[in-house]
């Protein structure tokens, strides 16, 4: 299966890079596929957000471990 055909969904968003790349790192760790889609201005880094995508049949499993190390996961 392609990148193309997963539907990704986004659990967590930061406007932190650094917070998204550590999360990214502790999804990855539990075998959870995951991508950071920045969505930051290029120019004045305080606007926007950099988010967390997994694939959909991934969300539940992402969402817990967030929970669990006190990251609020994303509402959309």
């Amino acid at each position: 299966m392609s990148n193309q055909d997963i539907q990704w969904v986004c659990v967590f968003k930061t406007n932190r890079r650094f917070e998204a790349e550590a999360v990214k790192g502790n999804l990855e760790s539990e075998e959870i596929p995951c991508i950071l889609l920045n969505k930051q201005d290029s120019t004045y880094m305080a606007f926007g957000y950099v988010e967390l995508h997994v694939p959909i049949e991934f969300k539940k499993a992402a969402e817990m471990i967030l929970l669990s190390q006190d990251f609020n996961p994303s509402e959309n």
